[in-house]
């Protein structure tokens, strides 16, 4: 007996995107480490992170925030292990790079890199077992951005993205390894501070459509998996007590641009199944907003939510919490976050931790994820900026 692709595919697919779902209508993609949260700072506050101040993630939430950097430019390097509860060979690591080119404009670029590990094959042949040797299964993207600003409070930024999912079998001679682009189209809005009560506060917005592209084809039978195709919305308000503590209060709403999978009878009129309807890539964005067979209740079921809270201290140590929403029809992640973040000058060290509250096991519970920022040249602080820029 022979592991094969498909077990290897279903095994990926379900345990990184449906986390033991309550419904069979819950909705799938390919390529689903995309939607791990590749930083820790943004993992601390609910996992969120489109309408967040600017950092050097900014390219996997919103790449428009970019020009509005208060740094020339920067890295980011984060890893972050999966299941690691049951193994230790399954991790997502990642490496950004942004530079501003001048005041209204940068641009960005970054590596996302998802390995499942050595997989053991053996074959049993007349009762004895086999060794067929080892395997390494690897997705990984490469992106390259560029944000312009339109106004002193307006941004907007378009991204390329690469994806590559190399999830073959050496010893199966049908499977390949499956390649697609994807698009990002992003906005981000930062106002001038203002008065709020007895404070200052800073209104910040943002919107971000990423991984619009053509589906992902395994050579499996001519079946082809969307990419997740991510409508994210937005909005935040920093509370600017004095020059030296602040408080974030982010909320954000996400949906997947996918269709939903439809019921699949058989010849004889018997249900077998729910499938995701052969359609292309655009078909689907535009018919994920009226798909549901429940009508709108299915539809909202199918957007989560994000809270996410962040105290800054003197610009040097911040506190972080959040909590992650998801319909308990469409898969049931329910988390709450906890995180803390460093800026030692030009090193900015950021660590995260997740609890569960649902029933439902989520593969990050129970592990401490770190993320290092490099600010690679002089900068105005956050809170100062925002005040003399009244």
């Amino acid at each position: 007996m022979r592991l094969n692709y498909n077990l290897l595919l279903f095994v990926t697919l379900t345990s990184l995107i449906c986390y033991g779902q309550n419904s069979n209508r819950v909705i799938t993609t390919g390529v689903p480490f995309l939607l791990i949260t590749p930083d820790a700072r943004s993992a601390g506050m609910g996992e969120l992170g489109v309408a967040t101040p600017v950092d050097a993630y900014s390219q996997q939430w919103n790449p428009a925030k970019y020009a509005f950097s208060s740094s020339e430019k920067g890295i980011g390097i984060s890893y972050t292990p999966y299941l690691n509860k049951l193994v230790d060979d399954i991790f997502l690591g990642n490496l950004t790079f942004y530079k501003k080119l001048n005041d209204r404009s940068s641009w960005a670029t970054s590596l996302k890199y998802f390995s499942l590990g050595n997989i053991q094959f053996n074959e049993f042949i007349g009762g004895s077992i086999i060794d067929q040797g080892q395997e390494r299964p690897s997705e990984l993207t490469l992106d390259f951005s560029y944000a312009l600003k339109l106004s002193e409070k307006f941004s907007t930024a378009i991204g390329v993205r690469y994806i590559r999912s190399d999830l073959k079998i050496a010893f199966d001679a049908d499977t390949s390894s499956a390649n697609t682009l994807g698009i990002d189209i992003a906005g981000f809005y930062k106002s001038n501070p203002f008065d709020f009560g007895k404070n200052n506060a800073v209104f910040r917005s943002g919107i971000n459509i990423s991984n619009i592209g053509p589906r992902l084809n395994y050579d499996m039978g001519g079946k082809k998996s969307f990419i997740p195709t991510n409508l994210k919305l937005g909005f935040g308000l920093d509370l600017i007590f004095d020059d030296q503590n602040s408080l974030g209060i982010y909320t954000e709403f996400n949906k997947l641009l996918v269709p939903t999978p439809i019921a699949i009878y058989n010849d004889e009129g018997f249900f077998s199944g729910y499938s995701q309807p052969d359609i292309d890539f655009l078909k689907g964005i535009f018919t994920s907003f009226s798909d549901a067979p429940s009508g709108l209740s299915e539809e909202l079921s199918e957007v989560t939510v994000a809270l996410g809270l962040e105290y800054l201290f003197q610009d040097i140590f911040s506190l972080r919490t959040g909590y992650f929403n998801e319909s308990k029809e469409k898969g049931s992640r329910r988390y709450l976050t906890l995180g803390a973040g460093f800026d030692l000058d030009f090193i900015d060290i950021d660590i995260s931790y997740l609890f569960s509250t649902s029933n439902v096991r989520n593969p990050l519970e129970n592990t401490i994820r770190f993320s290092l920022s490099l600010n690679l040249e002089s900068r105005i602080t956050q809170s100062s900026e925002e005040i003399t820029s009244k």
